[in-house]
């Protein structure tokens, strides 16, 4: 009896000692990460404030809005089904036409300098166009996108390339694209091809767009290409993909030119916030999702150190000196924050968890202006200077909230501005409706509404809100 007693008294003892340190983790864990509200009754989101070069510009990936890509690995997914008899894109959707800026670049052109008044713009070059074969290069698209840099720069419109985004030859999907270091020497290859042919046309240069969602939805939630749901393969892709931006880097500034270019890395950010604030298991599962998609990447660039570990699936750590500072900016994709419960559904259709005073747009989260402030502030620690290369609203609801959108993620980048945050341009995503990846035809993000049947671009009564600040910026430093 005694020793049962005792085992008891023990077995309480450890319970209490473990809630009292649960308790004692969530009061730090909700000092260290805040999540911001702001009340918006109280604030005049007209109160604005930029420098002078501020860099204004609205942003486009090739495979969503070129039209007839038919050679990469997105091509081909939107061909293939899940397990289950599914297609792969919503609706059954194809790219095809998609918005057919490949024939229609120069009218596009024409739009952004007459109507929306941008200073530059953001666009990727289709790897699977100018190389559609290894080691063999399409002239006829090369002298293409030749065209499309010489157009802007007619217009004064920067030119802001971006050498992967999401998209990549079917040839190099094959050979298993970022999962093998060994298949980077052909995106090395294939980058200095592009700098030593566009470099004296562009100041600003993109590695890798947004890391984080291209290998986590292409290797965890099997939603992208090449489908795989595998957290120890994911871990490898992003080690591949820092050493991939890591090799862009250093062979762009070796090249003619290089030292003058800006070479920068495009991360997406979302913050992982927990439901349930009191939860430690939701405030763990939150720090565990951060560490993977975010802290890999900022430590690279941050320390020059990789650090990946879900835990009992795969750890990662190893030290590349070289990487720390290897970005001459860094590119903020920010739309934003994620709410996390171990309940919430890890297959699509995905249903966000929302606060009170958020708006849902037309994907699966919501509105928080507040979030691109924690984000702005939480990159000054890479004291790189910051591009916002994406930020955006898909609303296809007559319109109804892209104006209010506007506004206050706008007013969050001032208030991160006149905090300190090095922001130096804004680029608004995107230039017109696009094809969404995994979710087709159906997000309207567009400044320019598409009619898929005519091509007819129609500026949105909400993208007007974007013209007049930028128009406000300008006026206010002639």
């Amino acid at each position: 009896m005694e020793i049962s007693a005792f085992l008891i008294a023990a077995a309480v003892f450890f319970v209490l000692l473990g809630a009292i340190w649960s308790v004692v983790a969530v009061v730090k864990l909700r000092k260290k990460h805040p999540e911001t509200l702001w009340d918006w009754s109280k604030i005049d989101i007209s109160d604005l404030s930029f420098p002078k070069n501020f860099i204004w510009g609205t942003a486009t990936a090739a495979h969503q809005v070129e039209g007839h890509n038919t050679n990469n690995n997105w091509s081909r997914w939107e061909e293939s089904f899940d397990k289950k008899g599914r297609p792969r894109i919503q609706n059954g959707d194809k790219s095809g036409r998609a918005a057919d800026h490949y024939n229609l670049y120069r009218d596009d052109i024409a739009r952004m300098k007459d109507e929306l008044g941008v200073d530059s713009y953001r666009f990727s070059l289709e790897w699977s166009r100018i190389e559609p074969e290894p080691g063999k290069y399409d002239q006829n698209e090369i002298k293409h996108y030749h065209g499309m840099f010489d157009a802007l720069l007619e217009a004064g419109i920067k030119p802001m390339p971006t050498l992967h985004h999401f998209t990549h030859p079917i040839w190099f999907d094959d050979l298993g694209s970022f999962e093998h270091e060994k298949n980077l020497e052909h995106f090395f290859r294939f980058s200095e091809l592009c700098f030593k042919e566009y470099g004296g046309k562009a100041k600003y240069w993109c590695t890798h767009n947004e890391p984080g969602p291209f290998a986590t939805m292409g290797w965890a939630l099997g939603v992208f290409p090449p489908g795989v749901k595998n957290y120890k393969r994911l871990g490898q892709v992003l080690h591949n993909l820092m050493r991939s931006h890591l090799g862009v880097y250093q062979r762009i500034k070796a090249l003619p030119g290089g030292n003058e270019a800006q070479v920068g890395l495009v991360k997406n950010m979302f913050q992982f916030d927990p439901y349930r604030r009191w939860s430690p298991l939701h405030w763990l599962i939150c720090r565990i999702s951060d560490g993977i998609y975010n802290e890999s990447i900022l430590g690279f660039l941050r320390d020059g150190v990789f650090r990946y570990h879900f835990p009992g699936i795969s750890k990662i750590y190893q030290e590349h000196p070289e990487a720390k500072g290897a970005t001459d900016f860094i590119g903020l994709n920010y739309y934003s924050n994620l709410l996390i419960s171990p309940l919430a559904k890890q297959e699509p259709p995905f249903k966000p968890l929302i606060r009170k005073g958020q708006v849902l747009t037309d994907m699966p989260y919501a509105t928080y202006p507040e979030g691109f402030y924690r984000a702005l502030t939480k990159l000054k620690e890479l004291e790189r200077p910051i591009i916002v290369t994406e930020n955006g609203v898909p609303d296809a609801k007559d319109d109804f909230i892209r104006e209010d959108y506007i506004r206050r993620y706008l007013y969050a980048m001032s208030e991160a501005i006149k905090d300190g945050a090095d922001v130096r341009g804004f680029y608004y995503w995107t230039l017109m409706d696009n094809f969404e990846w995994a979710f087709g035809n159906s997000m309207k993000f567009g400044l320019y509404e598409v009619n898929p049947e005519t091509m007819e671009r129609r500026l949105r009564n909400g993208s007007k809100a974007f013209v007049e600040i930028i128009a406000q910026h300008k006026k206010d430093h002639e």
